[in-house]
């Protein structure tokens, strides 16, 4: 069904606000008493992705409170990354009780029209072979009462079979950015569902897959206007498309608050506007910042 283009929307936002090298990068510092980081970023951004929860499941309490701080922003929408345990601990078949775990901090969200996206974010080591496909539907058919997003990382998945299947079971898929090796699947503009997907990992090809690093210098990377630019595209390409009512662009480049940096950038170049950002965040980056962003 045909979406309105005055009904679509875009949103972006970095991945996490629960960084302590974002205490004078993003945050200030020290910070005001009661300051709270979240409620900050949601007067910035019109997203934020959840990512705690892909370590072990929020409870019921803890979404109640994320989406009340966020309540004075009628228009913000998370995204949640679905807990690991069905997505990289796949050894057995998850249990009826670990899919309730999930739901308990979903519903809280979704009950708060504050739900935007539900990630099932799989590895690079899941390929597209029988085994997963069947694992993917299982975990979709699981959690079907949700928006889910699907981002896989592997070049054995981009056939036309899967991205019909996508959109035969109103799952959408997750448009990356990360650094290129062989295998890896390629940059895209694809919607498979109502809900359009970007996310922005860097591309940090030295850290990517070298088993010690850890996260922050996995993700360590600033790009470029020059190099979002082909990204603010694709955004709008798929804004574009009469069946998506919804666009999600996540930067996952976290260290130091780049993510937050980039995804500023990257809404003033999809929209053409200059954009209001945390006073820190512009004065750590001064000169990427400058051509984007206004005094509000």
């Amino acid at each position: 069904m045909s979406i309105p283009r005055a009904q679509r929307r875009i949103r972006f936002g970095p991945a996490g606000w629960d960084y302590p090298d974002w205490a004078g990068t993003v945050y200030p510092k020290p910070k005001p008493k009661k300051f709270d980081p979240l409620r900050y970023l949601a007067d910035f951004f019109e997203t934020i992705e959840i990512n705690s929860t892909y370590y072990g499941p929020a409870t019921a309490a803890t979404a109640r409170s994320w989406a009340g701080r966020v309540s004075h922003r009628p228009d913000f929408r998370f995204a949640l990354k679905l807990w690991k345990r069905f997505t990289h601990e796949r050894s057995t078949a998850f249990a009826r009780d670990e899919v309730d775990a999930v739901r308990a901090g979903l519903d809280p969200i979704a009950e708060a029209g504050k739900l935007g996206a539900v990630l099932l974010q799989f590895p690079w080591s899941f390929r597209n072979q029988e085994a997963n496909r069947e694992w993917l539907r299982d975990v979709a058919e699981a959690f079907r009462a949700y928006p889910l997003v699907v981002e896989i990382r592997h070049e054995s998945w981009n056939e036309p079979g899967f991205y019909a299947e996508l959109a035969e079971r109103g799952l959408g898929f997750v448009n990356v950015d990360q650094p290129l090796f062989h295998d890896s699947i390629r940059p895209s503009a694809r919607a498979t569902s109502s809900v359009g997907y970007v996310r922005v990992h860097g591309r940090n090809y030295r850290d990517w897959f070298r088993k010690a690093a850890g996260r922050d210098e996995r993700y360590d990377y600033l790009y470029s206007a020059k190099e979002l630019q082909p990204w603010a595209e694709r955004t709008r390409e798929l804004a574009d498309d009469p069946n998506v009512a919804e666009v999600y662009v996540v930067n996952n480049n976290h260290f130091r608050g780049q993510a937050a940096a980039n995804a500023a950038m990257l809404k003033s170049q999809v929209t053409g506007e200059r954009v209001v950002v945390p006073p820190r965040l512009l004065e750590t980056y001064p000169e990427v910042l400058a051509p984007f962003v206004r005094v509000s």
